[in-house]
């Protein structure tokens, strides 16, 4: 008589994504719970002295404190693993947690990191800042064409650091292209794919080598927790990347860990849902007489439109729209909107646009911001859950006030 370990289902490797993000990862106490339990605890006994020094020691399984091992969070990290098609993960506190943790942890002094120029403002800061205070040497080149990597690349560069689509303007870097010139030069490619969510690119299968995200965003999607994520071999996670985070303490909560590992289960649902809705808003906002320009990477009218068909699998959940007339019409538009709302978050259930000059990129001298294309009439929408029709009244009554 076969049981349900010989059905090949039992296997995580036989089951698709939405079954993984609902199941994967999940382990239950002798109380046999149907959701996940959240373990609270800081630390945990060891039934010998024994015992503690073999988990030390790294000899005998088992957890030995929160900050960097605990049964929820490693829930939660096993099951965005399988979603990411990753061999490991860590969680952290914050998505910029993630980011710096996984640069950082492949840099000595001595080193060069080659980034992206238009990236978040939060990482060109690290990578532009920080990374130099530490002893290595920071280079941001144009990411729209592979070549400028190349001609970026020294002896001594060990991590290339992109996002694509890129924070704002939704630029793309062509990550097949760029893993090779990264590989060639020893170096790790390093890629945040907050913006096209893992329901959308697989930047691991494209070559990348380790994966971020700021799991706050679509991760969950409603606003309540922070959190981040780094994916990808077991060799880079287990061994720096786990390094940093016991001894500098980055850690993500059980709490907030519970919260995202409970958001993954709705991910590709939500995403699928807001894509649908992105599209239809950047096909009316493209036809808009007072309107500028958009960029969304799945309309004809991006540069890179090929390139997004190629690496992605839709143009996920955000829209960059520029309305004729600069700033004045930017905060005429936003500041008319009744359902979607003046933020700087994104990802959300609930639809939100910002103005990057002036929030998340405003600490950039306006020479940065003409090199990254952020201009004053600029702003992003992160497309939520509400109705598409919905939201395009709001978006038509507020270009009425421009």
């Amino acid at each position: 008589m076969s049981d349900r370990t010989s059905n090949p289902l039992f296997d995580h490797k036989h089951r698709k994504a939405q079954t993984m993000m609902v199941h994967g990862g999940m382990e239950r106490s002798q109380h046999g719970e149907t959701s996940e339990a959240i373990f609270f605890n800081s630390g945990f006994v060891y039934p010998t002295s024994g015992s503690a020094e073999a988990r030390f020691k790294g000899e005998e399984p088992g957890h030995i404190y929160s900050r960097f091992s605990n049964p929820t969070v490693e829930m939660f990290q096993q099951r965005a693993a399988l979603l990411e098609g990753a061999e490991a993960a860590r969680a952290t506190a914050t998505g910029m947690a993630a980011v710096t943790t996984a640069v950082m942890s492949q840099l000595r002094a001595g080193d060069h990191v080659v980034a992206a120029r238009a990236l978040f403002g939060g990482c060109r800061f690290v990578v532009e800042n920080y990374m130099p205070r530490w002893g290595v040497e920071s280079s941001l080149v144009d990411g729209r064409d592979p070549e400028n990597f190349a001609r970026a690349m020294r002896p001594n560069t060990k991590v290339v650091f992109v996002e694509t689509p890129t924070n704002p303007t939704l630029e793309l870097v062509d990550l097949r292209a760029v893993a090779e010139i990264a590989h060639a030069h020893n170096a790790v490619l390093i890629v945040d794919n907050v913006f096209a969510t893992p329901v959308w690119q697989k930047p691991l299968e494209l070559g990348a080598d380790l994966v971020t995200y700021s799991a706050t965003k679509h991760i969950d999607g409603q606003g309540r927790a922070m959190g981040g994520l780094i994916l990808g071999s077991k060799e880079l996670i287990e061994a720096d990347v786990h390094t940093i985070i016991r001894q500098t303490g980055p850690s993500i909560s059980p709490f907030n860990a519970w919260v995202l590992l409970k958001g993954l289960e709705t991910l590709s649902l939500r995403v699928k849902a807001m894509t649908e809705s992105a599209e239809k808003i950047a096909n009316f906002l493209a036809n808009h007489p007072k309107i500028e320009s958009i960029s969304y990477p799945f309309h004809p009218s991006h540069p890179q439109y090929e390139l997004a068909k190629r690496q992605m699998g839709a143009g996920s959940t955000l829209v960059a729209l520029t309305p004729k007339g600069g700033k004045q019409a930017a905060f005429a538009l936003a500041d008319a909107l009744a359902i979607i709302a003046i933020s700087n978050n994104l990802g959300d259930a609930k639809s939100i646009i910002s103005h990057p000059a002036t929030t998340t990129h405003q600490r950039f001298t306006p020479e940065e911001k003409v090199e990254m294309d952020i201009t004053d009439g600029l702003l992003r929408l992160s497309v939520g859950l509400e109705d598409a029709d919905d939201l395009i009244a709001d978006l038509s009554f507020g270009l009425e006030q421009v």
